[in-house]
């Protein structure tokens, strides 16, 4: 791995008894922050712990030598240094005046996320969890750089606090081909993320600390958008996040459902349960447990129904070392395998019991068109999702393709209040002799029985 951290033009904004002491400290390659509180000696924090730099305390003069040699904070507080990644925060009394500095050291780390290049290459949407520190923007960072040079792709970063391409106008060489949309306040996150997808036609798009209701929303809108996402969240594990109201969205969403007594007696448990509401906005999830331990779920889908049911294991684990190659651990045991044979069944089976809540809308002369004796669905998506049709279409096994022309479709699927509405989709595909079913609602169980039926 190669770093590029610009460490001088931090250390030269700060008072000349801190760059002396600085320059000649052995570990300054491990330094983490700078602390300059009013009154107290300044603090450096390294890696192995926090260490103080001079017996000398801070003073106003030393705080206001540093802040005028930086860039102006904005609202949040936060403020850089020309065409560097560091990030200085500040802490005002009540007067707003400033009494204290974080110096936070900036980094890009190339070579950082070789752990998990075959998942970038997948071009599913990647989320990453872990605790504020632990690094999370210095790997999306050069995740934007391989995605952009080395993958080729088109890649828009939502920079809204500018620590992934620094505190200027022209973006930092980390990022490589990428570019950068700046947010001029925090709470604007969630437009500039819609912004960026109609008006610059990325493939990729990179957002940093994914927190509100609305930038979920604006998640889950450019995942519907065919656009790969790549973000990242504050937690700890998977866990944390279907516990987290704003969040649980981002992975589908979780929702009580209340099963009949002969269900639920058939499952082996109780009549309310939890299930995950629709298709998640991030197919892989990585958290970053420690710097060089991450925990892999390459199926969100699979981990949180897994989670929800109480067989939750964890699929995988990637360890990565300076000196050592890469290892992967697996640990696929016999019991997970026969819990996720288990869940299958159960949810085949659950179909065959479920009230029905869809109706066919048109009849036909020919009844045998109600089976499809094509070997491929071309199905027209009628004001339903496109994950959930293909998650549904993929655990039945049959061959489809998804298609936004009518003409070409050999079934129409869709939301019933929108068709009702929609006289020309039923005259056109009666012309065409092509089946429609409308749902009463968006269900995994719905969807899945209208296929089952009609492959019967």
């Amino acid at each position: 791995m190669n770093v590029n951290d610009d460490l001088e033009k931090l250390i030269e904004n700060l008072p000349f008894f801190l760059q002396e002491q600085l320059n000649k400290h052995t570990d300054k390659d491990q330094l983490i922050e700078i602390i300059l509180d009013l009154g107290r000696r300044p603090e450096a924090r390294f890696v192995s712990g926090p260490q103080y730099l001079s017996q000398k305390i801070i003073s106003w003069q030393d705080l206001d030598y540093t802040t005028k040699r930086i860039s102006k904070f904005s609202n949040e507080n936060r403020a850089g240094i020309e065409r560097t990644l560091h990030r200085i925060s500040c802490i005002r009394n009540r007067q707003f005046l400033i009494n204290g500095l974080t110096c936070r050291i900036g980094r890009a780390v190339f070579g950082i996320i070789s752990v998990v290049r075959d998942l970038l290459e997948s071009e599913k949407s990647i989320l990453i969890l872990g605790k504020p520190g632990v690094g999370k923007t210095t790997i999306i960072r050069e995740i934007a750089r391989v995605l952009a040079d080395e993958i080729q792709k088109r890649v828009i970063i939502i920079d809204t606090a500018n620590e992934i391409a620094g505190d200027s106008d022209i973006p930092h060489s980390g990022i490589g081909r990428a570019r950068r949309m700046q947010v001029a306040k925090t709470e604007f996150q969630h437009q500039v993320m819609i912004e960026a997808v109609e008006n610059h036609m990325p493939q990729v798009i990179i957002v940093d600390e994914i927190g509100t209701e609305l930038e979920v929303l604006a998640a889950r809108t450019i995942a519907e958008k065919g656009v790969q996402l790549v973000g990242t969240t504050h937690g700890n594990c998977l866990e944390n996040l279907i516990k987290n109201p704003p969040l649980v969205d981002l992975i589908g969403g979780i929702q009580y459902v209340t099963l009949s007594d002969d269900e639920a007696k058939r499952r082996g448990t109780k009549k309310s349960i939890l299930e995950r509401k629709a298709y998640p906005a991030f197919e892989i999830i990585i958290e970053i447990n420690q710097q060089n331990y991450w925990t892999i779920h390459e199926d969100v889908n699979q981990s949180v129904d897994l989670f929800l049911r109480d067989n939750f294991v964890i699929g995988q684990i990637r360890q990565f070392h300076l000196t050592e190659k890469i290892k992967i651990k697996y640990p696929k045991t016999q019991s997970y395998q026969n819990s996720l044979i288990s869940s299958s069944n159960n949810l085949n089976n659950s179909f065959l019991t479920t009230n029905k809540n869809w109706i066919l809308v048109n009849q036909f002369k020919d009844q045998k068109s109600l089976k499809l004796q094509s070997k491929q669905l071309v199905i027209y998506p009628y004001s339903l999702s496109y994950n959930l049709l293909k998650e549904v279409l993929l655990k039945t096994g049959l061959k489809f393709v998804l298609t936004n022309e009518i003409k070409k479709a050999n079934l129409i699927i869709g939301l019933k209040k929108h068709l009702k509405q929609n006289f020309k989709l039923i005259t056109l595909a009666k012309q065409k002799n092509i089946p429609i079913y409308a749902l009463n609602n968006i269900s995994l169980y719905q969807v899945t029985k209208i296929v089952q039926l009609m492959n019967n």
